[in-house]
């Protein structure tokens, strides 16, 4: 299943995400997810492992042209020249000369002329051929309008946090105005099983289980299918081969009207991620390693 982006680049719904993935394990998962079928594979500067990223890509022995990259600019790397050079970074330690989507992980709210200039300089690689699609992730709506005021070009992508407990209906409705796709990170509520809830996690949710025992499903596959249903690109994540083919196994089944509304329904208005006025370079700040 594709996505058409708002430049009609195509992007596979499902990519494997590597958040926490420790180097060590990420060219496994990604070997793994490449063979059960992904065609598409989420990581950041800041993850630590593009480097790996890049070697599950080579090892798996399917072209490059038939695999969607992502990656993103952390902010110690904002501002125009540092964005330039956050590209040849990643580019490096992924060994690809281009990137499919390039996006900024987060917005500087403390600084938001050097947000401004970074995706300029996105806006610059677009241009050059050296990425595909640009886009932010963890953007509020506020932040989408103060970038449609000083920018040319709408992001593709906002990558933020959704899931059933946390669905951020103001952050997506602001993105379909504008045209960009909601990419959701944490798309299962796994952030819920260690923040923000307590106990209470949504892959133990009764209403959730429910559905899946219903269906003959898992939690995990019930809710990325809402959020398939839901119009979103999904990035799941694992380093266990079965849940890998779990995960991508979510295309011979649909939830029915009563049930999207069901899981809709379990919001809590939780973030399980830091708040975005947070973000500053003097808590979040961190060297980005050269390729």
């Amino acid at each position: 299943m594709n996505l058409t982006l708002n430049n009609s680049v195509t992007m596979p719904a499902i990519g494997l995400g590597v958040f926490q993935t420790a180097p060590e394990e990420t060219t496994a998962a990604v070997v793994e997810a490449l063979k059960a079928g992904y065609r598409h594979i989420d990581t950041a500067a800041a993850y630590g492992n593009e480097r790996e990223v890049g070697e599950g890509i080579r090892q798996s022995g399917i072209p490059r042209s038939e695999i969607f990259v992502e990656t993103k600019v952390w902010i110690s790397d904002y501002g125009y020249e540092q964005t330039v050079h956050a590209f040849k970074k990643s580019a490096g330690k992924l060994g690809l000369d281009t990137i499919d989507l390039f996006i900024l992980h987060q917005a500087l709210p403390s600084d938001f002329d050097k947000t401004i200039a970074a995706y300029r300089a996105m806006e610059t690689l677009l241009a050059d051929g050296k990425v595909r699609a640009i886009g932010v992730s963890n953007f509020m709506p506020e932040h989408l309008q103060a970038l449609r005021e000083q920018t040319s070009i709408v992001p593709a992508v906002n990558q933020i946090e959704v899931h059933p407990y946390y669905s951020q209906a103001a952050v997506r409705e602001a993105n379909a105005e504008q045209g960009i796709l909601t990419q959701a990170w944490s798309p299962m509520g796994g952030i819920t099983s260690y923040r923000g809830t307590g106990e209470q996690s949504t892959f133990t949710d009764p209403a959730i289980t429910s559905i899946a025992k219903e269906l003959g499903k898992t939690t995990a596959q019930v809710m990325l299918r809402w959020q398939l249903q839901l119009g979103h690109s999904v990035i799941p994540k694992s380093i266990r081969p079965e849940r890998i083919k779990e995960n991508f196994d979510v295309f011979d089944f649909e939830l029915t009207n009563e049930q999207m509304n069901i899981l809709a329904g379990l919001e809590t208005g939780v973030r399980g991620g830091p708040e975005p006025e947070e973000i500053t370079l003097e808590t979040f700040g961190r060297e980005i390693p050269e390729a």
